[in-house]
């Protein structure tokens, strides 16, 4: 069946294409560094062929994946992929089949619901408690497992919420992964930027059904690479996915796994993540100053990572955040209807000082005084 588009995405081409706004509250990612910053540790005689390499992806890179994950697992259980979204996306084609079901959060990230639809399985939603500060109960996911459940897709921290899935929760999932034999998807791009406590373990780690994808895009800011990986104990799903990125993007980037090698290195992964909680904790104070200052506005904030879900009192939220992006505002923020929740707006702490955030929520406070909506 034809890939349908999300609302999410849908929303991002139609708001941002013709004039970009000036303002951004809402930066999924941390202040992304530049070309210069790895020039010093780059051969310039590096030869951009990927004959002779593994396909799997760069062995030291692997071995990088591996140690900020804190796992001790074969090289082979890496496979090195476009950013994490194509890991999910190559598990989601090699592990469904039309009649299966996949389990999910709900709020979550939406690509689980686009690529269900696409593959003709269902998609089960367990939702996240709110009112629990978006807590999501293991039982409840066992309670929706059936003979047909083929996956569970989560992500640690929730994508958008901010909430972290506790170490005991985390335990408690794998354990009834291992005792249903379903395959236990955790994607994990938000690594290292945690909160409210430690980071929790990898579920590659915890059960042989565990499968963490991830990538340097948010933590590291280095979206532009597409360089991202799965880890997974099993070598039936390691070679099924690097089969059919074969046959699709038939990554190796070369270049990009060279940077994102050195930007795991342990010396300059701990400086760039230092930076970028540093800067994402003091903004987030900002926001959550912000949010506490605006009458209409509430929250939960983010346990971990760059976004968090605003709830919205007496407007939708995909109605501010449209009048929002019209003058003499030109903000953007993304709604909340991206994610089935249309009394919320999602807020995030990323974009470093390019996305003018201080502006952005000046503008948005006087919006929402206004008397216009």
């Amino acid at each position: 069946m034809k890939v349908t588009i999300h609302k999410l995405f849908d929303y991002l081409l139609e708001t941002t294409a013709a004039k970009p706004p000036e303002c951004f509250i809402g930066f999924s990612l941390a202040r992304s560094p530049r070309l210069k910053d790895f020039l010093p540790d780059l051969d310039p005689e590096l030869s951009l062929d990927w004959n002779g390499k593994s396909f799997l992806g760069l062995p030291a890179l692997r071995q990088r994946v591996l140690d900020q994950a804190g796992l001790d697992l074969p090289l082979d259980s890496v496979l090195v992929t476009a950013g994490a979204a194509e890991a999910n996306y190559l598990l989601f084609r090699q592990m469904l089949t039309a009649g299966d079901e996949i389990i999910t959060e709900a709020p979550g990230w939406p690509q689980a619901g686009v690529m269900a639809k696409a593959i003709g399985a269902r998609l089960v939603e367990v939702s996240r408690d709110e009112g629990q500060g978006w807590w999501l109960d293991p039982e409840s996911v066992e309670a929706a497992i059936t003979p047909r459940t083929r996956m569970i897709f989560l992500t640690n921290p929730n994508n958008p919420t901010g909430r972290l899935i506790p170490e005991a929760d985390l335990r408690a999932l794998a354990a009834l992964a291992e005792r249903h034999g379903i395959w236990l998807v955790v994607d994990e791009v938000y690594a290292g930027l945690e909160w409210a406590g430690p980071r929790p373990p990898s579920i590659a780690g915890l059960t042989r059904f565990g499968i963490t994808t991830g990538s340097v895009s948010k933590a590291l800011g280095l979206q532009g690479l597409r360089t991202g990986w799965m880890i997974c104990q099993s070598p039936e799903v390691i070679r099924d996915a690097m089969i059919l990125r074969e046959n699709s993007s038939e990554i190796m980037n070369t270049l990009g796994e060279h940077i994102a090698e050195v930007a795991l290195r342990p010396e300059r992964l701990a400086a760039s993540l230092g930076r970028a909680r540093a800067e994402g904790a003091e903004t987030l104070d900002r926001l959550d100053r912000f949010v506490a200052g605006e009458a209409r506005l509430s929250w939960h904030r983010p346990e971990a990572g760059l976004i968090g879900l605003a709830r919205v009192a007496g407007v939708d939220g995909e109605t501010l955040a449209r009048a929002l992006l019209q003058p003499p505002y030109r903000t953007f923020l993304l709604p909340g209807s991206a994610y089935d929740l249309p009394h919320h707006i999602r807020i995030g702490a990323g974009g470093g000082p390019e996305a003018r955030l201080e502006e952005g929520l000046d503008r948005l406070s006087a919006l929402l005084s206004s008397g216009t909506l």
